[in-house]
């Protein structure tokens, strides 16, 4: 009897119900959808580099070294010998060390020289390996692989050729003209970092900075010229290197002999722990998101309260009927919150129904423009949580309301 009451009450009100409902449906929207992405953010960040228990750089802070090799943001300090390279990679605790060597740019993406092992063993997310959308992964000096951003961003197809630029920035005054690269491969859409980068060979980065003419006139000219034919480009130096240990046991021992290296001066640092600290970095920002939401769920909340207020004056003479057939005050309490209830239920359910049709529009547009990947499913053990709270916070909210209404029955005269 209490819910078809509380039914019928708010269909007699609909105009500025549904008005209501329209603006905590927002709200709600808006709660659920920034946790959502700020949650899909970290997973993400999180999920980019999912295989690699260790990142060995040149001596600086973790958290510029994670940024630089992993996200391409952030300048490196200094290069690590090749020499240190080999010796690294050499240790019997290692399983897999993938090279990389930045430096050079096309048009604001960087440009990472690797070796082919970064195709086969390098993994992101649940531990899964890079796939190709098109084409194959590098094979002669002068192969290019883009990923997805890239290719989409830029609009490049496989055998295209690109001209890469000295340095980081979008913009830059030394092209590598008299070098051009072609395009072999185009990665899967990874929502990482994998996306914004265009892949080369060491021994391709390396030609891509010749500056003799005899030099380049040998390599520019020489068809179909394989990685195995240009020992001579061997690398002097590289930016980072990432290892893929045999047992996770050993992670501390190789951290620690790496980081009191006598022949070099080396730092290796754990993603997840370098992770932590970039949480704690963006801890007020994190911060700010929190207070918004906290600010659109007591908006909300001040305004249903603010409605159900204004309508018990309008009420009486119903509350006045009610209280003749023998309802009780108590009764009338419980149907204005019961009330407020339903307007939130049947906001929740518009609001989830809404973010089940926006998310899967806009995971494109996300991972194109800022290489994140958005699950589209919204029901998560957070986001019910949240709900949860929302309808507590409701009830309280209510509670003004319903109290305004069961003072109003017990004055009034049976």
């Amino acid at each position: 009897m209490l819910i078809n009451l509380a039914y019928k009450s708010l269909l007699h009100r609909k105009g500025s119900i549904i008005l209501t409902i329209i603006t905590i449906s927002v709200s709600i929207i808006v709660m659920l959808g920034v946790d959502h992405i700020r949650q899909q953010a970290k997973l993400s960040f999180s999920s980019s580099v999912s295989g690699v228990d260790l990142i060995v750089g040149t001596r600086t802070g973790s958290l510029n070294l994670l940024l630089y090799s992993v996200f391409r943001t952030g300048t490196p300090t200094n290069n690590i010998s090749w020499t240190s390279y080999e010796r690294i990679s050499q240790k019997p605790s290692i399983n897999h060390a993938i090279p990389i060597s930045l430096g050079d740019s096309h048009q604001g993406y960087r440009v990472m020289g690797t070796t082919a092992n970064y195709f086969e063993y390098f993994t992101y997310s649940n531990k899964q390996q890079l796939a190709f959308a098109q084409g194959h992964k590098f094979e002669q000096v002068f192969d290019l692989v883009l990923g997805a951003k890239v290719a989409k961003t830029l609009g490049y197809q496989l055998g295209d050729s690109i001209i890469l630029s000295h340095g980081i920035g979008r913009t830059s005054f030394k092209n590598h003209d008299s070098i051009p690269f072609n395009v072999v491969g185009i990665l899967a859409a990874t929502g990482t970092p994998v996306d914004q980068t265009l892949h080369t060979s060491l021994q391709g980065l390396e030609a891509a900075h010749l500056t003799k003419p005899a030099d380049i006139k040998r390599l520019t000219q020489t068809a179909e010229l394989t990685l195995s034919q240009v020992d001579d480009l061997k690398p002097k130096s590289i930016t980072a290197i990432m290892l893929m240990l045999k047992s996770k046991m050993a992670v501390f021992t190789l951290q620690r002999e790496i980081n009191t290296d006598k022949d070099e001066p080396l730092s290796a640092i754990l993603p997840g722990v370098a992770l932590s600290e970039l949480w704690q970095t963006m801890a007020v920002f994190d911060n700010t998101l929190h207070f918004i939401t906290i600010l659109v769920i007591i908006s909300s909340l001040i305004g249903l309260n603010a409605m159900l207020l204004a309508s018990i004056r309008e009420r009486m003479h119903e509350i006045k009927l009610l209280r003749m057939v023998g309802a009780s005050a108590s009764f009338v309490f419980l149907l204005i919150e019961l009330e407020a209830i339903i307007i939130v239920l049947l906001s929740a359910t518009i609001a989830f129904v809404a973010l089940n049709f926006l998310l899967p529009i806009s995971q494109t547009y996300v991972l194109n423009q800022y290489g994140i990947l958005i699950d589209s499913n919204i029901i998560s053990k957070t986001n019910s949580k949240l709900m949860f709270y929302f309808f507590i916070f409701t009830a309280i909210a209510a509670i003004p309301s319903a109290l305004s209404a069961y003072k109003g029955a017990r004055n009034s005269h049976v």
